[in-house]
């Protein structure tokens, strides 16, 4: 079954308006015949700059995270509306980043995924496994519970973007082989299918999150189940444009 590939960058906390601005002017005429859909997230206050930066060309902005409740009392949280507000289409949800350090749990995933959806926006649910638990064969058990539990009460899996990244691969340098990662994101579109039913499964893009460049995105493009990346530190320069424009 054909799926429209994606590459969506993830510009974690860096960028200013200015850098940000020019980055994105400097890569419109790269992508203008980008054939994959193309996103950036960026961090929650450049998103005004980055959308009129960004506007009558193929890059759309996403956010990082969203919140699960509508509105309240929740300092320095960003809600579904205020992200709406702007046309954000995509939202990372579950990085590990979020896991590791803000505390982010299957739970939590699980409920920004719900008003993620509930709310018109498109979640790039993240899942992934640490080296520990690579090394002592626990991979598809971890990734199985973040599954069942972040996509719990999930209506219409199809509405939703998935990405594989493995916590040992990112911001190391490491990247899973091509055949690593064809492998254990070939199980996770089987998972879905139990989940829920193999035909919405097989329409579910499934991204790999673990360090992809311009170097090695031809190789794991090239694998049948994985049908784009989420991209940390490429998609800070105009290298970016390659990981787009590469030929499956």
């Amino acid at each position: 079954m054909s799926r429209k590939p994606f590459i969506a960058g993830n510009w974690k906390m860096n960028m200013t308006v200015a850098t940000g601005t020019k980055l994105i002017t400097d890569l419109k005429p790269l992508v203008k015949e980008a054939k994959c859909d193309v996103c950036l997230c960026v961090p929650a206050i450049l998103i005004p700059a980055m959308v009129k930066a960004a506007k009558g060309s193929k890059i759309k902005i996403g956010a990082q995270n969203v919140h699960f409740a509508d509105h309240g009392a929740y300092t320095g949280e960003i809600s579904a509306d205020m992200l709406n507000d702007y046309g954000v289409k995509y939202v990372i949800i579950g990085h590990s980043e979020r896991r590791q350090y803000f505390g982010e749990n299957n739970d939590t995933v699980n409920q920004r995924t719900l008003t993620a959806l509930k709310n018109g926006l498109t979640p790039i649910v993240c899942i992934g496994e640490t080296l520990s638990e690579r090394a002592s064969g626990d991979t598809e058990n971890v990734l199985t519970r973040q599954l069942e539990f972040g996509l719990h009460g999930v209506e219409d899996v199809k509405q939703i973007v998935i990405a594989y990244e493995p916590v040992w691969a990112i911001g190391t340098g490491q990247t899973a082989t091509d055949e690593q990662a064809q492998e254990t994101i070939k199980f996770i579109r089987k998972k879905l299918g139990k989940m829920f039913c193999v035909k919405d499964a097989n329409r579910v893009r499934i991204l790999y999150g673990g360090s992809m460049n311009a170097g090695n995105c031809k190789g794991l493009m090239a694998q049948p189940d994985i049908d784009g990346g989420l991209i940390g530190g490429a998609s800070l320069k105009t290298d970016f444009a390659t990981i787009v424009n590469f030929e499956k």
